[in-house]
């Protein structure tokens, strides 16, 4: 092999582990925001990324979202009577 082969070898190398790490990072991604923001669904959030994964990323951008989703708790709505408690709001 010459320092050519070798060097070649080295680079695909390099590319391939690059790859891997970003396709786990972007299959984390929603779940670990999730887990931050304390989301009620987070562990689900978290398979939905990693479920993507598998399926090529074609849902991905669906559990991101749904992992910046607002979800009211519902000791909250019982605790409100179901209303905001914005003032001017009977």
């Amino acid at each position: 092999m010459s320092f050519i082969d070798l060097f070649a070898w080295i680079v695909l190398i390099v590319l391939v582990a690059s790859t891997v790490a970003v396709l786990v990072f972007l299959a984390m991604l929603p779940g670990s925001i999730a887990r931050r923001r304390n989301h009620p669904w987070a562990e689900a959030v978290n398979v939905a990324g990693w479920v993507t994964l598998f399926l090529g990323f074609a849902l991905w951008p669906i559990a991101l979202v749904w992992a910046y989703v607002d979800v009211p708790r519902a000791h909250e709505a019982h605790t409100n009577g179901g209303h905001s408690s914005e003032a001017g709001q009977p």
